[in-house]
C-alpha cells in the first residue's frame, strides 16, 4: 500500500481521489488520457486546511507527484515480493517509465522514469514527511478495525500483514505499526503469495485495457 506518512503539502487528496490508482492498474492508451482528464477536474474541487494549518490542493503537482511515486512503488514492491515471478531490472524500468505518462497526465511535477529515479525523488523528499495523528488513526482503522464481516477478515489479515511488510521499517516506526521480526518471512510472505497467486485467472480473464475502456 502507499506509504500513510503525510507529505508537507497536505495528504489527504488520496483518500478522497483514489481513480488513479485505478488509473494506473487497469487503463492504457486513450482510455488513460480520457480518464486523466476526468482524475485531475476531481482534484481541482478538493481543498482543504491541513491539522497545523496548512492549506492543501489535491491537485498540487508536488502532492500529485507524491501520490504518483508513492503507487508506483507500492505496486512495484507488492508484484515483486508477492507475485508468481518478479520482473528484471529493464522490465522493472520499463514498467516506471510507462506510468511516468500518467504521473505527468495528472500533472505531477516530477515523474521518476526508472528504479533507480524513484528511489532517489523518495531519498529527496523523506525530509519533508512526518506521520501525525491523521495518518496513524487512518492506519490503525485499516488494520486493526476495518468494516468488514468477520467471515473475511482472515483473509483480509493476510492483505493487511502483507502491506504492513512492504512499508520501510522508518514508516511503520512513524506510524506505530510494529512488525514482529520473522513474521513477514515466515507467515504473512507465503499465505499472501498464495492469495495472489489465486487470483491469476481472474487477472488473466479481464479483456485488454483499452477494449474494456
Amino acid at each position: 500500500a502507499p506509504w500513510t506518512t503525510t507529505s508537507s503539502t497536505g495528504g489527504t487528496g488520496c483518500r478522497r481521489t483514489p481513480g488513479a490508482g485505478r488509473l494506473a492498474t487497469i487503463l492504457g492508451g486513450d482510455a488513460v488520457r480520457r480518464n486523466g482528464t476526468g482524475v485531475r477536474a476531481a482534484h481541482r474541487r478538493v481543498r482543504g486546511t491541513a491539522p497545523d494549518g496548512r492549506p492543501y490542493a489535491a491537485d498540487d503537482p508536488h502532492l500529485v507527484a507524491w501520490v504518483h511515486h508513492t503507487l508506483v512503488d507500492s505496486f512495484l514492491r507488492a508484484y515483486q515480493r508477492y507475485g508468481g515471478q518478479t520482473l528484471g531490472a529493464d522490465r522493472a524500468d520499463a514498467y516506471v517509465a510507462e506510468q511516468a505518462v500518467l504521473g505527468q497526465r495528472l500533472g505531477a511535477d516530477e515523474t521518476a522514469t526508472s528504479v533507480a529515479e524513484l528511489r532517489e525523488w523518495f531519498r529527496a523528499v523523506r525530509p519533508e514527511l512526518g506521520a501525525g495523528a491523521q495518518a496513524r488513526d487512518a492506519a490503525r482503522f485499516l488494520v486493526l478495525t476495518p468494516p468488514l464481516p468477520l467471515t473475511t477478515r482472515p483473509a483480509y489479515g493476510v492483505i493487511a500483514g502483507a502491506a504492513l511488510g512492504l512499508l520501510p521499517r522508518w514508516v511503520r516506526r512513524q506510524l506505530w505499526l510494529p512488525l514482529a521480526p520473522g513474521v513477514d518471512p515466515l507467515l504473512v510472505r507465503p499465505a499472501a503469495r498464495v492469495f495472489v497467486r489465486s487470483l491469476d485467472w481472474v487477472l488473466s480473464a479481464a479483456p485488454p485495457a483499452d477494449a474494456a475502456a
